[in-house]
This record gives C-alpha cells, structure tokens and sequence, in this order.
C-alpha cells in the first residue's frame, strides 16, 4: 500500500504538468463555491463561521473517503491511476509555476502589476515598483511552493485522499475567509487558525528544502533569523529561505523585512527563482515519494 502511494505521487505529479482540469470537474472550485454560498448566506459572527467550515470540512472529508474506500477496492494498477487523477487537482505547482513566469514575461511594468494581482497577491500592486513586483512574486511563490505542493503530498501521505482534500479546503477557506476585516476578523477565525495549524509542519519543511537542495548556509541562516517576522507563523519560512538563497531582500511596506542588508530583487531574480524552486519541486516529490514507502 504504501509503495502505491509513493507512485500515486510521483505519478500526480507528472500529470500536475499537463495543466489544470476544467473549472466544472476541479474540486477546489467547488470548494470555492460553498465557501462563498456560505459567507453570502450566514451571519457575519464566530459561531456561524464555524458551523458552515465544519459543515464543509465533513461534507469534503466524507466525499473523499469514500472516494478513497471506492478507489481501494480496485486492482493496484487502477489505485495508482485513479489516486493519481484524484490527487493531481489538489496540488498546483505547475500553475503556480506559470502564474511566475507570467509576471516575468509581462512585456510593461503595468501588466507585471497586473498578472501580480490576478495570479499571485492580494495586495494593492497599483504603484508598486518593478524591483517590488519582482520580489512579491518572488515571495508568492516561494510561500505557495509549500501551499499548493510540499503540505498536499505531506497530508497525502499522512491520511491518504480525506486529509489531502481536508488541508485543501482548510487552505482555500482561509484564502476566502483568513482576513482581518470588520466583517471577517471573527467569522473567518476558525479558517484561519485551522490553516495555520496544517502548515506548521509543511511550512517549515519547505524552508528546509529549499536550504537543503542548494546546498545554501545563507539560506539556512536567513531562515532562521528572518522566518518569524511575516504575520504569519509559516509563510516566513520558505520566504526566507529564498530571500537567503538568491541573495535579496523581500519585503512588503510596513509589514515585514526578510534578507535586510541583501540587494533589493531584480526581474533576473525571479527567473532565478522559478528555476531554483522548480528543482526543490522536483526533489520534494521524490523525497516524500521515498518516504511513503516506510510509512
């Protein structure tokens, strides 16, 4: 079972690059669509934001085991096929990766801002510079390597296809709910601290990665100085890491300040970037593919 599991993985990732599945079948839109039915229809206050997260969390949960229970029953070749299919929309490193490389190739300053926001923030990007749009997708991607690709495959092998899809859903209703607004702050509470919890580790083994698979001690250095100045308690990590890595300082205005005393980013610096994370993708996949066959 496990072995078959490590293939289910490795397998998912390679189909990761044939593109995204149509809106209509993608199961993190569906989760989009009851998260935003349920904010629309339900009273804006802690309690009612934890009972539609639960009701979606045991709607999700219950969808993918038996999913999961229906897959098991199958020979080993269909498991690792219809595992795979199942897994591969639950982890985007191959769109995130293009959301990057949209960013760079953006022919003006003004359309860089613009794929920015589309794609990859949700600050205001509108009078951010070149070297500021550069380092934001910088810091985006790094930060969604360990979203979108290293925390699926670490609670894939953890609990099989319910706790992927669990961490999924956790992720995408802090994406829609995690906000600190007078509408949000407590309706959202639950969501948010519930993703916090399941990135913890994925978070912090994504910073370790990116240290690890270049071979860099400014990287493990600027991790550990820099990781706990972002708002959040994960993000800082693969942050900065890569701040170390590559040698620059990424900040965002009045927030935080990774790499303070490196050169400020360069468009060059994002190429670098999704060069560098696309071999820690690699890598990550193979590693926790390894590690599934002793679990």
């Amino acid at each position: 079972m496990a072995l078959l599991s490590g293939l289910s993985v490795l397998l998912a990732f390679l189909l990761d690059h044939l593109g995204e599945p149509p809106m209509k079948f993608h199961p993190v839109v569906w989760m989009g669509n009851y998260l935003r039915a349920a904010r629309r229809l339900l009273f804006k206050d802690f309690f009612a934001g934890l009972l539609g997260w639960g009701v979606g969390a045991v709607l999700v949960l219950g969808l993918a085991a038996g999913v999961q229970l229906a897959i098991h029953q199958m020979s080993p070749g269909w498991q690792i096929l219809l595992t795979a299919v199942c897994l591969k929309p639950l982890m985007a490193w191959s769109a995130l990766r293009k959301a990057g490389e949209s960013v760079l190739l953006a022919p003006t300053l003004q359309e860089a801002r613009r794929e920015l926001s589309w794609h990859l923030v949700s600050r205001d990007t509108s009078e951010l510079s070149e070297s500021e749009v550069m380092g934001a997708a910088m810091e985006s991607v790094a930060e969604n390597l360990s979203d979108s690709l290293v925390a699926p495959l670490f609670w894939f092998l953890i609990g099989g296809l319910p706790m992927v899809a669990f961490y999924r859903y956790c992720n995408t209703a802090d994406a829609m709910w995690g906000y600190r607004t007078p509408e949000l702050e407590h309706f959202g509470k639950v969501a948010a601290r519930v993703d916090d919890l399941l990135n913890l580790i994925p978070a912090r083994l994504t910073g370790l990665l990116i240290c690890a698979v270049h071979q860099s001690k400014q990287a493990w250095n600027t991790m550990n100085r820099d990781a706990l100045k972002t708002p959040s308690p994960n993000s800082g990590y693969p942050m900065a890491a890569l701040a170390g890595l590559i040698g620059v300082r990424l900040s965002k205005r009045d927030t935080y300040d990774l790499g303070a005393g490196f050169r400020d980013p360069e468009k060059s610096d994002l190429a670098l970037t999704l060069k560098a994370l696309h071999r820690v993708a690699w890598i990550s996949v193979v590693f926790l593919s390894g590690v599934s066959c002793f679990l």
